[in-house]
């Protein structure tokens, strides 16, 4: 029997393509819980962000299943007087995956594109040891050419930056896309809602679909 319909495959893709940075989580929520919403009686949200679709909410036993919205990111830490832009993590981001990967600065006027660069293989010194990318030496650039032309497009120390890789379809049933860890887990827990609710069951307890934040940063969303 096919579980998944095309509206979950549809709501996945775009749950995934969406960035919820660790700390700008809330465009994911909205997104998890419209899909949510038809299949719960109602919702719980806390002041971090932490949205739960309740089941049978008047049970006196109550089952929590539970994943995290929130994803690996950057911050910009340091821009340059060459318009260079280093940076720092939020969450446990990947320096050794970083050069070349592009990625999204989010300002208050908008997305900004930039690519994390790194020295081509050509122009590194023979017989010197290549160095490693590490968090003080990878940087991102966005095409300027100064510090104030950087600024100018809206970013500044603190704006967040993810990575712009989204959802695809490897060889008709594998996925891969940014975020998997771990907002797979908040559409299989939408998608027990789904089923429970299409196949009418009736629980016995008062069931919790918890979409915790700020995992990224220490698994405070589940505590």
């Amino acid at each position: 029997m096919k579980i998944l319909s095309k509206k979950s495959l549809a709501f996945l893709e775009k749950y995934l393509n969406n960035a919820s940075p660790t700390g700008y989580e809330w465009e994911g929520q909205k997104i998890w819980m419209e899909y949510l919403k038809p299949y719960v009686d109602n919702f719980i949200t806390d002041t971090y962000g932490t949205a739960v679709g309740v089941i049978n909410p008047d049970a006196s036993h109550k089952v929590v299943i539970e994943g995290h919205s929130d994803e690996i990111s950057w911050y910009v830490n340091y821009i340059t007087d060459k318009g260079l832009i280093y940076v720092i993590r939020n969450g446990g981001s990947d320096h050794q995956i970083a050069p070349s990967k592009r990625v999204n600065i989010h300002t208050d006027k908008g997305m900004v594109k930039a690519v994390f660069g790194w020295p081509a293989i050509h122009t590194r010194r023979s017989g010197v040891k290549e160095e490693s990318p590490k968090t003080d030496n990878i940087f991102l650039d966005c095409g300027c050419g100064s510090k104030k032309e950087v600024e100018a497009l809206g970013i500044h120390v603190g704006c967040v930056i993810t990575y712009e890789d989204e959802f695809m379809v490897l060889n008709k049933s594998n996925y891969v896309g940014r975020a998997l860890d771990n907002r797979m887990g908040g559409f299989m827990i939408a998608e027990v809602a789904r089923l429970l609710h299409k196949n009418n069951v009736k629980l016995p307890f008062g069931l919790y679909i918890t979409n915790a934040v700020q995992e990224e940063i220490g698994l405070r969303g589940a505590q």
